[in-house]
């Protein structure tokens, strides 16, 4: 899956042009995300983030039949450009969703519905003369592009899943649009808006056969570690509360 916030030129690798790029993996790529205030997880990632971000939903558009999809995503901040997790150079939290473990590799279709694996051509991480081969000298791939390659595919697979998922809840409308308003300390007023999250009225009100088919295909769990998640709003307002103070200093 490719972010285009993220991966801001994505190259497909092929054996004989990039038959010399390494990578330095003692390099962090995660300076990417610097300004990322949210990004997107897949389903089967719920219960890890919901411990240290806020997941939110994001309408995504409608798929090939006209329905309606949502997007899950972590929050990072609450400005655009606000990345509260990752500061001066370290992720500081114990999770790190999926596809920002992938970076700078990802995987893409191609123009008739195959998959390559992709790298963004942009990050500092690779290099042409030291680090991790990515092929061997007869050009086939190292054990080390063979386990980024088994890991963004297993992605792949996650976000097709994900996206069946969200396109659940929506169908059921169990999702709104929300706001989230806080004011700060020094009396700024804060507003988040253009997200949805569970509504919580339909569901106190599902019948018992909907309750059943969300239970017997995860949803409900998924709605309820979103749910949970939501704490974590307040955490993130103390940091930046925390960061416009060190600024002002």
């Amino acid at each position: 899956m490719i972010n285009p916030e993220l991966h801001k030129k994505p190259v497909a690798l092929d054996r004989v042009a990039h038959r010399n790029l390494k990578i330095r993996r003692e390099m962090s790529a995660l300076d990417a995300t610097a300004g990322l205030n949210a990004f997107f997880i897949t389903a089967a990632e719920f219960a890890d983030a919901c411990k240290e971000y806020p997941i939110l939903f994001l309408r995504a558009g409608k798929d090939e039949q006209g329905k309606d999809l949502c997007a899950p995503v972590t929050v990072f901040g609450l400005l655009k450009g606000e990345n509260l997790v990752y500061r001066h150079g370290r992720w500081n939290a114990r999770y790190v969703p999926a596809l920002l473990r992938s970076y700078p590799f990802a995987m893409a279709p191609t123009p008739d519905k195959q998959f390559v694996v992709c790298f963004d051509e942009t990050s500092p991480v690779f290099s042409q003369t030291e680090g991790q081969a990515l092929f061997d000298e007869k050009g086939e791939p190292t054990p080390y592009l063979e386990e980024v390659r088994q890991f963004v595919e297993k992605i792949e697979i996650e976000v097709d899943r994900t996206r069946l998922a969200g396109r659940k809840m929506m169908e059921m409308n169990l999702l709104q649009d929300k706001r989230f308003d806080a004011t700060l300390p020094d009396g700024t007023p804060l507003s988040i808006d253009g997200f949805m999250a569970v509504d919580e009225d339909r569901l106190k009100n599902l019948s018992d056969a909907e309750v059943l088919e969300l239970q017997r295909t995860g949803l409900l769990a998924l709605l309820h570690f979103h749910m949970a998640s939501m704490s974590n709003i307040s955490r993130l307002l103390e940091i930046h509360v925390e960061k416009r103070a060190g600024e002002k200093q």
